[in-house]
């Protein structure tokens, strides 16, 4: 066994570890959690006047960079607008019913994707994959678009956890948004998230949802 050998299967015994003691620790998220995260969650419109420090970002970052993807690939770029200046430039690429909440939000997150993550694999996955995607850029942008689309989801869970408040949107000039954050890149807007304390008084009553029947299929 080389030492690389060694030092994978020492990485695997000890992830392994680590799942059977979460195990033992926590069987499931209590009513609470589930609360939190979903049931009692919702897409905030109006927010209070309470700021998200950049401890929170990078709190909020070191959380949801933990969910899973298609082979560990990392296609999601994000940009968390906070200043005065930055909402300025961000503010006439959004639709007319998206600026007043999005400019009262402390902080709105651009949630991009990078069409050549590829080039990243060698030190992401167990082996470089990189020339899966890289003569294929059709394919790879599909990965990126629906990985990163994950990643952003994994953003507003992880947000939740922490206490904050979502308002995820997609009224927006993807293109206009590209070219003023992300030019000169092989990135692209793919939504965006307003974060911070939500003004409840603001919040629509709950909208429908489909039932298990409808939807789904046990084969």
């Amino acid at each position: 066994m080389t030492d690389q050998d060694d030092a994978t299967r020492k990485a695997a015994d000890l992830a392994a570890a680590r799942i059977e003691d979460v195990r033992r620790r926590i069987g499931q998220l209590d009513d609470d959690a589930l609360d939190l995260l979903f049931r009692e969650a919702r897409t905030h419109n109006g927010w209070l006047d309470k700021g998200v420090s950049e401890d929170q970002l990078h709190q909020l970052y070191d959380i949801m960079k933990m969910g899973p993807t298609s082979m560990n690939m990392w296609p999601a770029r994000l940009i968390f607008v906070t200043t005065p200046e930055g909402k300025e430039r961000l503010k006439p690429l959004l639709m007319e019913g998206n600026r007043e909440k999005t400019m009262s939000a402390p902080v709105c997150a651009i949630i991009g994707y990078d069409v050549e993550f590829w080039r990243h694999m060698h030190r992401l996955f167990i082996r470089d994959t990189s020339g899966m995607f890289k003569d294929n850029p059709a394919h790879a942008e599909t990965q990126a678009f629906r990985n990163g689309t994950l990643q952003g989801a994994y953003l507003i869970l992880a947000a939740r956890a922490l206490g904050l408040d979502c308002g995820p949107m997609s009224g927006f000039d993807n293109a206009a948004v590209d070219k003023e954050f992300f030019a000169g890149t092989t990135v692209k807007s793919n939504f965006l998230c307003a974060l911070g304390y939500g003004d409840t008084s603001k919040v629509f009553g709950r909208l429908d949802r489909f039932a298990f029947d409808e939807v789904c299929q046990i084969v």
